[in-house]
């Protein structure tokens, strides 16, 4: 089988060569920086590419964001911290001396008036900077090799990742209630800009899969109720899984941390049929999932804390996924990045012991 071939059978659960073979998330910079002091080989370039893995959905390059993006590049900055505005006109606060998440300052909008002027200025669907890139190029070649070919990446396509980048986390829930039809109208509206974008590419490139980017849940469950995920998320899920069926895409995949179960079945019954990265750390176990939700494939649920440890530790770690990986629709990967406690050494066997597992 092809690349795009094993792809689409291994999520459908139809009949497979074997699991691809992916190592697709990397790591933490201070992790990359760790290895370079153990004695990474500098012809290795990045964390994957040395096992010669599969090619996973090639990511076809546009604008589905802010057009023009917002990033301003450091605007305040002294011996610890630096300040900026993000793609989105986030304003965040930066650490510089380790890995750590953003402090968030401020979000571009706040009410209807911050709306409709950050609509106007970014957020026009019929941009043509949107599709001024080389996607037709690279579309052709991708086809031409067999390799799967996906709409949409983090964190320019999804519904509620986006609107809470535009709101912020606490306002975007609150506002759920207290400006329910302006949160509508976001989330419809980012919905319709990606469906216009899209419909200019599917005439001339072959797409396997749309992927949104949500990050909704976190370690003790989902940040928005079951209700109104049918509510403000279920019609724009449904209108891109009416998208997907029109041209033949096979595979709606959803990226979201933490503990999703509370929304699973939402996103089960509008279309999503691939969910990742199914963090063990907030209790997700893929051979539960597997049996509570057959209707979905999954991609992750190796806990990436074990390569921390040893040899043993990342032996028992595969030995857990391997019935999931019998059952199939599972393509087995990390649960997310590489943190900067696992050692050059650990990550090479996992790779390799990894690499056995699936390519047999």
């Amino acid at each position: 089988m092809n690349d795009r071939e094993r792809y689409i059978a291994a999520v459908l659960g139809q009949p497979v060569d074997r699991p691809p073979y992916y190592l697709s998330w990397g790591t933490w910079g201070t992790t990359w920086q760790r290895w370079q002091r153990e004695g990474k080989p500098p012809e290795i370039k990045d964390h994957r590419t040395f096992m010669n893995p599969d090619v996973p959905p090639q990511i076809l390059p546009m604008n589905t964001g802010p057009c023009p993006t917002l990033d301003t590049g450091p605007i305040e900055e002294d011996g610890d911290y630096v300040v900026f505005y993000d793609t989105w006109g986030i304003k965040r606060r930066n650490y510089k001396h380790g890995e750590s998440m953003s402090e968030f300052l401020s979000f571009p909008i706040k009410n209807r008036a911050d709306w409709e002027a950050y609509k106007a200025a970014y957020l026009d669907p019929n941009d043509p900077r949107r599709l001024q890139t080389d996607w037709r190029a690279k579309g052709r070649q991708w086809m031409e090799q067999g390799y799967p070919i996906q709409l949409g990446y983090y964190p320019d396509a999804g519904v509620f990742g986006p609107y809470r980048w535009l709101m912020g986390d606490e306002e975007g829930l609150i506002a759920l209630r207290t400006m329910p039809d302006l949160a509508h109208e976001i989330m419809d509206h980012i919905t319709t800009l990606y469906l216009i974008v899209w419909e200019q590419v599917v005439k001339e490139v072959r797409v396997d899969v749309i992927h949104l980017w949500e990050d909704m849940c976190y370690v003790a469950g989902p940040l928005i109720s079951p209700k109104m995920w049918e509510e403000f998320l279920g019609p724009n899920y449904r209108r891109i899984k009416a998208f997907a069926v029109q041209h033949d895409i096979p595979v709606i995949s959803v990226d979201t941390d933490g503990q999703p179960e509370r929304i699973t079945p939402a996103m089960i019954r509008a279309g999503v049929n691939l969910l990742f990265p199914l963090e063990v750390a907030a209790g997700c176990d893929i051979n539960d999932w597997q049996r509570r939700f057959p209707e979905l494939a999954f991609s992750g649920a190796i806990d990436k804390r074990e390569l921390a440890k040893d040899r043993e530790a990342i032996d028992r770690e595969l030995e857990r996924i391997r019935p999931a990986i019998a059952r199939g629709k599972y393509i087995p990967e990390l649960d997310h990045l590489i943190p900067d406690d696992v050692s050059w050494e650990n990550y090479c066997y996992f790779a390799q012991a990894l690499k056995r597992l699936v390519v047999k």
